[in-house]
């Protein structure tokens, strides 16, 4: 805003200048003067290529066609201001009396540049040398005693471009209106206009427009309206440097239309989570930080409390501090409803954006009361979210759900797509109300614990859990199955023992899981109960919402032979809805081998008993043929070794005595 009025009071001055020559001087010269003053003052060269007009009375001023004023010299976007006209008229009475009021001024579709260069510096801050020492003269010095009645802009078209962070802004379709009826005094400044489609409107009210640019703290005040949303602030603020604070409140449908106005895109806020409503204190820091304290933000029936700090040094914008909330309802932003068991199948198939990942790096800690998320549903939580690239990070510290603990990390990102993940520990869940609100599914109670890990790819919910992978343990303490008695069952091979009273009640569940896209598979379930043992394997399809698995139960167990009724189940079709049948094939093959097994171990003992028998006769026969006689705990090989011995003995000591001529 310096500029515009230093510009002012340039052309004031000039025009004062022109006026006393004004019928002894040809306009072109006048129009050559005024080029020549203005250079000098602002150290930038003024063309004007059209027609000047001048006037005198009732309003001393002229109109100057095709105007053009030069750049700063390091700027690379062309000239800093080109008008098709600038009207100016002055207050001939006041001027007579040494009063400088300004009736108008006026630029009719102006096109001007605004630029930040690689290095900090401003095009707006004028290199003049109007104070005859060559240095630049005190903002606003020159404009005391100024009263600016009307200025009128219209039709203007600005371009923002700050080379330092790449951005580059332009609006269109301008209208700015000004009022400063004392330059020592407050101003009052109106502007609409359109960015990237999207028109808005902003007032603002100087408390002090000299105090202001000449770098003090002046009350200010400010109302920005676009697309149904309005953000306004109440305090003060300066220009050198800039800083500002003071109450800030945003209400409307969304942020989009605002965030629009930077150059960035975003989403509508869903009708769940409307309208928006923020109220906090906030300042505006020299070093150009964010800082929100005493914040409360409205989304719908949703009110979170926040203190919250904003940097701007680094290639995104970085947001730190904490939230907390008594109750959250985020069903609007998942856009997922809990299930029940009455509820369409499927996952919803609606695209997520994620876009929101990329807009700023984050480090936040939250502490949260009953949460509602359409999925899964939290009586309290507490952790932090970080974000770095649009890759976000919720460490859960402790959240507590359906009576018990649930605990680790949950990822979402989005640097090329999006994907999820996580590694988590759950304790003491209660099971029915997490599967009736989960998946719809009723027939299980009790209390359990999950160790799991996952990631899934995907651009909606749907597609995120047909490609999931990980792996995973379950271990569930005493419940019930509900829907179904097994022992009764097993007793009667009867499906009957199925009904809303029927129960099979069991004391553990224990398993092991891997899933693969999208498909659980398990192969060593175990369950335990007073009457019932029951082992299970399968899959689970988590993308389709089926079930294809085989338990296989053991009732009536003899402790002493082993024996047991097994009589195979299987489970198939939709989760919310399974089918139960027994496998007779499973059955008939199971008697089989266990016909077969009792077959082989008769034939074994049997081969046993007459290899016995066979062995005995065996021995009788060499102790008879050898004359041997075998001894209480000893071996037949070793009594017939034995008295071989003996007997060899015996015939070679008769043989000696033979052959020597002794008797017997």
């Amino acid at each position: 805003m310096r500029w515009i009025f230093r510009t002012v009071g340039v052309v004031v001055s000039l025009v004062i200048l022109a006026v006393g020559a004004l019928f002894l001087i040809p306009a072109e010269r006048i129009a050559g003067i005024a080029a020549q003053q203005f250079e000098v003052a602002t150290g930038r060269q003024l063309t004007i290529g059209g027609s000047v007009r001048p006037s005198i009375y009732p309003v001393i001023g002229a109109r100057v066609q095709n105007v053009a004023m030069g750049n700063a010299p390091w700027a690379e976007s062309g000239p800093m201001l080109q008008a098709e006209s600038v009207d100016l008229g002055l207050d001939l009475m006041a001027l007579i009396s040494g009063t400088l009021v300004v009736r108008h001024f006026e630029a009719h579709a102006p096109r001007i540049v605004i630029e930040r260069g690689t290095d900090g510096q401003l095009n707006w801050l004028f290199d003049g040398r109007s104070s005859g020492t060559g240095e630049p003269t005190a903002g606003g010095a020159g404009l005391r005693g100024l009263s600016l009645e009307r200025v009128q802009i219209t039709d203007a078209a600005v371009r923002f471009i700050d080379r330092e962070s790449g951005t580059d802004l332009q609006f269109d379709a301008l209208d700015l209106s000004l009022a400063m009826p004392s330059f020592d005094g407050p101003g009052d400044l109106t502007l609409s206009g359109r960015h990237s489609g999207q028109a808005f409107e902003a007032e603002m009210h100087i408390g002090s427009v000299a105090g202001l640019l000449g770098g003090e703290v002046a009350a200010l005040s400010a109302v920005l309206r676009a697309g149904g949303t309005s953000a306004s602030f109440e305090g003060r603020g300066g220009l050198q440097p800039l800083a500002a604070e003071g109450r800030v409140s945003l209400d409307g449908q969304g942020m989009a239309p605002l965030i629009a106005l930077t150059g960035g895109s975003g989403e509508p806020l869903p009708p769940g989570a409307r309208p928006l409503a923020l109220a906090g204190q906030v300042t505006l820091a020299p070093s150009g930080s964010l800082h929100l304290r005493e914040a409360s933000l409205g989304l719908g029936a949703n009110r979170l409390s926040m203190a919250l700090d904003m940097a701007f040094d680094g290639p995104r914008p970085h947001l730190s501090g904490e939230i907390n909330a008594n109750a959250l309802d985020l069903t609007p932003f998942t856009g997922a409803a809990a299930p029940t068991g009455d509820a369409a199948p499927g996952w919803p198939r609606d695209p997520i954006d994620a876009s929101a990942l990329g807009l700023v790096d984050a480090a936040v800690a939250f502490t949260l009361g009953p949460v509602q998320t359409g999925i899964v549903d939290l009586t309290a939580a507490r952790g932090n979210l970080s974000i770095d690239r649009a890759r976000a990070v919720l460490d859960l510290r402790e959240a507590r759900l359906f009576d018990g603990t649930l605990r680790g990390e949950l990822v979402a990102n989005n640097r090329s797509g999006l994907s999820v993940g996580g590694n988590l520990q759950a304790d003491s869940v209660a099971l029915l109300p997490l599967l009736r609100q989960f998946a719809g599914f009723e027939r299980l109670s009790g209390t359990g614990g999950i160790d799991l890990r996952f990631l899934g790819v995907g651009n909606s919910l749907d597609a995120i859990m047909r490609s999931l992978s990980g792996e995973g343990r379950l271990t569930l303490g005493q419940g019930e199955i509900i829907g179904f008695d097994l022992a009764g069952m097993l007793r009667n091979l009867d499906l009957a023992y199925m009904g809303e009273n029927d129960r099979t009640i069991y004391q553990s569940v224990e398993g092991s899981f891997a899933i693969e896209g999208g498909v659980l598979r398990n192969e060593d379930l175990r369950m335990e109960a007073s009457r019932v043992s029951v082992g299970g394997r399968g899959s689970v399809d988590l993308g389709a919402q089926t079930l294809e698995y085989r338990v296989t139960p053991e009732a009536l167990r003899n402790p002493d032979t082993g024996e047991a009724l097994r009589v195979p189940l299987i489970i198939t079709g939709p989760w919310s809805a399974p089918r139960f049948r027994l496998d007779l094939e499973g059955l008939a093959e199971q008697r089989l081998r266990e016909e077969a097994e009792r077959l082989e171990v008769r034939a074994r003992a049997e081969a046993a008993r007459l290899e016995e028998r066979a062995r005995e006769r065996v021995d009788q026969e060499l102790q008879q043929r050898l004359g041997v006689e075998r001894q209480e705990g000893q071996s037949v090989e070793d009594a017939v070794r034995e008295g071989g011995r003996e007997r060899l003995e015996r015939e070679l000591g008769r043989g000696l005595q033979r052959f020597l001529g002794g008797g017997d």
